[in-house]
């Protein structure tokens, strides 16, 4: 969908939403054009619409008009705030639909805070084209009516592709609107590329696809780098390489750095994300029902990529790395076995109790390379880690673990902020020997009491006196609740709570 600016004036075509509070209380534009409908009131009263929030009422159009109908959205009583237009942008393009072109009246009643052009507009766009998202790369035939996909996007004998439809924001002050969405815009298309990352099968995105993903940031001003096998056996990763192993493929670790600052010297804020592309779980096989969502197990990389993008695109001014470490996981006779005692970068020595608990051997690596290479002043890793997470806080949270207060609550009010929560879990020294090993340093999993607990407890010998946050997004990275800006199985969760944490504390925004 195209997202365009305009004056506030009525359009000639589509369809036209505006907004009313309770009692049907209106902006003055909004009233006047009210006020030319026949039969409004007793509408309203057969629909039994008053102007609730996420009421709708849809009204023809008024006689002599060109449009094709309006539909009148309820506020309610309480002053949203830019959260809450960004959600009711994403109902609002579930309501429309991606067919026809239509045009929203951003002019509000009294009571409604926030300007027009430089929060609401934005937001709504915002929320928009967060909702309006379609991953349908693989589809050869349409819903509507089983006419190949092909054919129904221009590439069928005798079909032109259609006009993508455009969403018009209807504003007092539309050029300020457009400049103030471009940033919203970036974010969106941030967390659209970790979408399709998380969405595409296996057998498309392995790492090295992957990592040529990341590499296409450059065109955006994103400084690349990709070590392959050969690199890092040399940098001594062998919690990392052990992983992938058992796979035809080789492993990667991407670096990506955003310079956002003229500053020489700065030190830069670290994103680390696990990239596991598909987990069978390796010799510790997972059954097979659900196995297919594996495919998923790499939305923390996904996720800093997205950011990374997002960070690029909008010319954040920050100093930023995003590093992910790219693996597959599969049970070939080369595989790492259980009992099998791997020796990390950090020269730490970890005993391998279950394959399928890989995805920190990935960051362990991952997080002692961004920490003694680039000295960052905080680093916060992402991962799809661990079941226990779900069984925990489900799926609308995401877990957090820090050794540090002050970066829990910069991401807590950042993921207020966002829509993107996440819940402090515990770190302690009782968890700590769950992981203790007769044979190595530490064993890479603690058994199924606090398994999340014992897994955040694992990265933590591996950051040191450094800032971190671990955040365990396996309940809302995929497979997530469909909510008003998403309606995809891969959600892109992380790219907006990571950007608005960026721009709270260190661009002061």
């Amino acid at each position: 969908m195209q997202i365009r600016f305009s004056a506030l004036d009525l359009p000639t075509s589509g369809t036209l939403v505006v907004f009313v509070a309770e009692d049907l209380k209106a902006g003055a534009e909004t009233q006047a054009l009210l006020s030319k409908l026949d039969g409004l009131e007793r509408a309203a009263k057969v629909q039994e619409f008053t102007g609730a929030a996420e009421q709708t009422m849809t009204l023809l159009a008024p006689a002599g008009s060109a449009l094709d109908k309006i539909i009148v959205v309820g506020l309610g009583g309480e002053t949203l705030d830019v959260l809450g237009w960004m959600r009711l942008g994403g109902r609002l393009s579930a309501l429309l639909g991606t067919k026809a072109d239509a045009s929203v009246f951003v002019d509000l009643p009294d009571g409604q805070e926030g300007d027009p052009a430089k929060d609401v507009a934005p937001m709504l766009a915002y929320g928009v084209s967060l909702r309006a998202y379609t991953y349908d790369r693989f589809k050869t035939t349409s819903k509507k009516d089983g006419e190949p996909a092909t054919a129904a996007a221009g590439k069928g004998k005798g079909k032109k592709k259609p006009a993508d439809p455009t969403l018009t924001l209807l504003c007092a002050e539309q050029a300020a609107a457009k400049k103030a969405f471009q940033r919203w815009q970036a974010v969106a298309d941030g967390v659209n590329l970790a979408r399709d990352l998380v969405n595409d099968p296996a057998n498309v995105l392995g790492p090295e696809e992957f990592a040529a993903r990341c590499s296409a940031l450059s065109s955006l001003g994103v400084t690349v780098e990709v070590l392959g096998d050969r690199d890092m056996k040399k940098l001594g990763m062998g919690a990392l390489l052990a992983v992938g192993q058992g796979s035809e493929r080789e492993s990667r670790l991407v670096v990506m750095r955003w310079k956002g600052t003229k500053k020489k010297t700065s030190k830069p804020v670290a994103f680390v994300g696990k990239g596991v592309v598909f987990d069978s779980g390796g010799i510790s096989i997972k059954p097979s029902g659900g196995m297919e969502d594996m495919k998923g197990d790499m939305a923390g990389a996904a996720c800093v990529t997205g950011l990374m993008h997002a960070l690029a695109a909008r010319k954040a001014k920050v100093d930023a790395i995003g590093i992910v470490g790219l693996v597959e996981n599969m049970p070939d006779g080369r595989a790492q076995r259980p009992g099998d005692i791997v020796t990390s970068m950090s020269g730490q020595t970890i005993e391998i109790i279950n394959t399928d608990a890989e995805g920190r051997l990935v960051l362990a690596d991952a997080l002692h390379y961004t920490i003694t290479t680039y000295e960052p002043q905080t680093v916060i890793n992402l991962a799809t880690l661990t079941g226990a997470v779900i069984v925990a806080l489900g799926h609308h949270y995401a877990g957090m673990f820090t050794n540090s207060d002050d970066l829990a609550e910069h991401l807590t009010a950042a993921g207020e902020a966002s829509g993107d929560q996440v819940w402090r879990l515990p770190l302690g020294k009782p968890y700590d020997k769950l992981i203790e090993s007769k044979f190595a340093d530490m064993k890479n999993t603690g058994g199924r009491s606090a398994g999340s607990i014992t897994a955040a407890q694992f990265l933590k010998r591996f950051v040191g006196e450094t800032p971190w946050a671990h955040l365990d997004i396996a309940g809302t990275g995929m497979s997530a609740p469909k909510t008003d800006v998403n309606d995809s199985w891969g959600s892109g969760f992380g790219v907006r709570l990571l950007d608005r944490y960026v721009a709270d504390v260190f661009e002061g925004k």
